[in-house]
């Protein structure tokens, strides 16, 4: 039987590393890195601040590559769809991507159709909430987060197909707010 030789040994490595999503993200329980960003919401840029939006209510945050790209197009008009579902919870959903801010005040009106909000997200910060990169360089792939108001991770979601972020994310926040001492649903009688 031959050995294997180091440059195998470490070609083996690296696919086990780049198949497994799980190291490849914040987990649950862990704290959530506080950040500010420039931010648009309905074509508006402003400064987000993670700290602010967790004191109204828990924070779904979703990493995206590229705004106007097949998939982030499909992923936030899904999101758009349902932030009233969020909203109704408490929830503040933001988007996350190294775009532009001038880019994101077109796509937060087109394609967040001026319901949610969508952030920069340069290196730093795509590292600190330690997402993958995307094969483009300086982009994020596609992972969600849910936190809680205490600043804990409730839930993640990492992978580049659209499918699953919201439906997940959505089961985070109703688990989250059904556990809530006199939770009510915002407009619900």
């Amino acid at each position: 039987m031959r050995p294997f030789s180091l440059a195998a040994t470490a070609v083996v490595a690296a696919a086990v590393t780049l198949a497994s999503p799980a190291l490849a993200a914040l987990a649950v329980g862990a704290k959530a890195p506080v950040f500010t960003t420039k931010a648009s919401l309905a074509g508006k840029p402003f400064d987000f601040a993670l700290a602010s939006a967790l004191k109204k209510g828990p924070v779904v945050l979703y990493f995206f590559p590229a705004a106007f790209t097949p998939g982030c197009t499909v992923e936030a008009n899904a999101f758009a769809d349902a932030t009233d579902d969020f909203s109704s919870m408490g929830a503040t959903v933001i988007g996350m991507s190294n775009d532009p801010i001038e880019k994101l005040n077109e796509f937060s009106v087109k394609e967040c159709r001026n319901k949610f909000a969508v952030g920069v997200a340069d290196k730093a910060l795509i590292a600190k909430y330690d997402v993958p990169l995307a094969l483009y360089p300086g982009r994020s792939n596609r992972t969600s987060y849910v936190i809680a108001r205490d600043g804990k991770i409730l839930f993640v979601h990492s992978e580049m197909a659209p499918k699953g972020h919201i439906t997940g994310t959505l089961a985070a926040v109703k688990k989250w707010h059904a556990a809530q001492p006199g939770a009510k649903t915002k407009g619900a009688d």
